[in-house]
């Protein structure tokens, strides 16, 4: 049974918290705290609750962007095609269930045919070659912008200075940097001997060793490297996954003797269970196992996502778990006001990483699992990744267990909780709660938000403390001499700091919306919200109607903003910011061509056959048209499939221009 809103946003907002501290320590840092099947499997729950709960989608939400920016000591390199993220399953159903979603999404397509390759635990690299020579490397990064590592990569015996055949022109190869166990454990014991700090895995080694500033001590590290792709197939001269593999062998690269083409989905389960069982002998650290569908052709068809392919998937390991002891709880203040429960734990190990804490999500839950302090617990880490409470184990309690208390005032301010009734959620409905107020403030500030450089968490804590900012527009009025005395802080970095407020009163509209943090409106809502008012005075103006006519709005979010801007608060605070000098940059004007759909809005309703839904969707726009999502005046044509349904009648009592998929596919080509 699907949780429901309230239980999902109590758990995104705990959910999103881990999740950008532990991509700080691993991404930028590389400094994990956590394994990478731990990262995955939290990213998972995220992104599942994401889909199932699209209104709570918030501009906080690492959903929203693919990964992590890169560190400043290397030079930026932005990638030709974003290096995105994969989605994640853990059983067979999973992998089912994506070949299913492939079907619906391409329903004229019988079979799909696959190749699961091993999920190295390594670093993903991007490799330029032009006219088959080297000439630059980069990390992935963001995804979008990855760091410079060109001189490291030079050093790696495994990865082709100039390929073994030619290739005219350019050609960008991916693939992942590791280092064998084997090699890993003769480092670290090295590292032992000369008494420096160990490396915490082979992936931390690897990324460490490869981003070193030096390369001359990159060359000293026993760096690895398999090739698994390319970032634009029409670089090459086949079609497929399978025959890429062939093609990069000849040009030298090292290729993963594991990959295997699988004609159906079966033939994945079946090698999903062979790698998991082959694991512990392979000489190489995997956390799993990719899943590619195979032909070219197909996988343009299906597209992407905004921080994933369709076409692929990551088959994840089993869960790692463990028994320990409920020691006590701690609850925690959101930016929205909502209250988690925290179990604090006894220590303990589950799989290489010390866990002490773990989410409990909500009181319903601690009910539903009868957790008591002092109670013995099941802790799980599935697929490696963030701890979760699965149960108490009532066999070994003594009877002087405890049960948990919730609290009935605020932890950070003491004002009375609110619950309300039907939900899972306590809330602190105090607007002036500190703990409240800091977060708004962290992600105010935040690459989230506005992006201000050197103004992070801890300053931002820092200056809290010191009563140097009490809201949002506090920022606004620091100045140098404010910050220069504080400690850790001096006089270059007290004015970059005031530089960059300075420069983020020049921003987006719809940056400044996501930076505001309003309730279920992320980073893409609010691209919709700017293109339709442009600007803040009409936005703020605007009523629930308003906000339901614009295409991806629903009901919650438009309820959640017309409340947002008619809040006295809000008024105010606005008021503060345009007086702090904000200007907004103006979204580029769409140029209008000679298409005929230009301005034209369409709905699709029954099943298309000639194309995918999303296709002919993508169509539309592309020349220059709209896509409704419901049947209304402003729309211009309904373009019918199989079982139309009630909206073709509904169409003909409008007047609205009716279309088969035939004259609509006309329509395309003369456009």
């Amino acid at each position: 049974m699907p949780p429901n809103e309230n239980i999902a946003r109590l758990r995104l907002e705990v959910l999103r918290r881990e999740l950008h501290h532990h991509a700080h320590q691993y991404y930028v840092l590389d400094n994990p705290l956590i394994s990478d099947g731990e990262y995955d499997l939290l990213y998972h729950k995220l992104l599942n609750l994401e889909e199932a709960f699209p209104q709570l989608v918030t501009a906080d939400s690492p959903s929203q962007r693919v990964g992590s920016q890169p560190l400043d000591a290397f030079t930026s390199v932005a990638h030709t095609h974003a290096m995105l993220s994969l989605e994640n399953s853990f059983s067979d159903d999973d992998l089912r269930a994506f070949e299913v979603k492939l079907q619906r999404f391409l329903p004229d397509v019988e079979h799909f045919s696959y190749v699961a390759e091993p999920k190295l635990d390594g670093l993903a690299v991007e490799l330029i070659y032009q006219d088959g020579i080297l000439i630059q490397a980069a990390t992935r990064g963001d995804g979008r912008t990855g760091e410079d590592i060109t001189a490291g990569v030079k050093t790696i015996g495994a990865i082709p200075l100039a390929l073994c055949q030619p290739h005219h022109g350019r050609l960008e190869v991916r693939g992942e940097v590791f280092i064998a166990l084997a090699e890993f454990h003769k480092l670290n014991m090295q590292r032992g001997a000369d008494g420096e700090p160990l490396f915490a895995n082979p992936r931390n080694a690897a990324a460490g060793s490869l981003r070193q500033l030096d390369s001359r001590l990159t060359a000293k590290r026993p760096l690895d490297f398999f090739a698994y792709g390319v970032s634009d197939p029409s670089q090459v001269t086949v079609s497929s996954q399978s025959e890429l593999f062939i093609y990069l062998a000849n040009l030298g690269f090292k290729i993963n003797k594991q990959i295997k083409s699988c004609p159906d989905i079966s033939a994945v389960i079946e090698h999903y269970h062979f790698l998991a069982q082959l694991r512990p002998e392979l000489p190489y650290d995997i956390d799993g196992m990719v899943v590619k569908v195979d032909d070219f052709e197909l996988q343009r068809r299906l597209g992407n996502k905004a921080r994933s392919p369709r076409w692929a998937i990551a088959s994840k390991f089993p869960a790692s778990q463990a028994t320990t002891l409920l020691r006590a709880v701690e609850f925690q203040v959101g930016r929205t006001g909502v209250i988690t429960p925290v179990a604090i734990l006894e220590p303990v190990a589950i799989a290489g990483v010390v866990v002490s804490r773990a989410t409990l999500h909500n009181e319903d839950e601690i009910r539903r699992k009868d957790l008591r302090l002092g109670d013995t617990v099941l802790i799980q880490r599935a697929g490696d990744v963030i701890p979760d409470v699965v149960k108490a184990v009532p066999e070994k309690r003594s009877g002087h267990e405890i049960p948990v208390a919730m609290p009935i005032v605020c932890p950070a301010c003491s004002t009375p909780v609110f619950k309300k009734e039907g939900e899972a959620a306590l809330r602190c409905l105090n607007s002036s709660c500190p703990a409240q107020v800091l977060r708004s403030l962290i992600h105010f500030a935040s690459k989230a938000g506005l992006d201000i450089e050197g103004l992070g968490k801890k300053a931002i804590e820092q200056l809290v403390g010191e009563d140097l900012i009490r809201d949002i527009p506090g920022i606004y009025n620091l100045k140098p001499a404010d910050l220069a005395h504080l400690e850790g802080w001096g006089e270059k970095s007290a004015a970059n700091v005031t530089l960059a407020i300075a420069n983020s009163r020049k921003t987006s509209l719809a940056r400044f919306l996501a930076a505001l943090g309003i309730r279920h409106i992320g980073e893409v809502t609010a691209e919709l919200l700017a293109d339709h008012f442009h600007t803040l005075e009409r936005l703020s103006s605007a009523t629930v109607e308003d906000f339901l006519d614009i295409e991806g709005i629903g009901a919650q979010m438009a309820e959640s903003l017309a409340l947002y801007f008619a809040d006295p608060a809000t008024k105010e605070l606005l008021v503060q910011l345009m007086a702090a000098g904000f200007q907004f940059t103006l979204p580029p004007v769409e140029q209008s061509g000679p298409s005929s759909l230009h301005g034209a809005t369409f709905l699709f309703t029954g099943s298309l056959q000639l194309f995918s839904r999303s296709e002919a969707k993508e169509k539309v726009k592309a020349a220059g048209g709209k896509v409704a999502s419901s049947l209304t005046k402003k729309v211009d044509y309904l373009v019918c499939g199989d079982k139309p349904g009630s909206k073709l009648k509904k169409a003909q009592e409008l007047g609205t221009a009716i279309l088969t998929e035939q004259a609509f596919e006309e329509m395309l080509a003369h456009s």
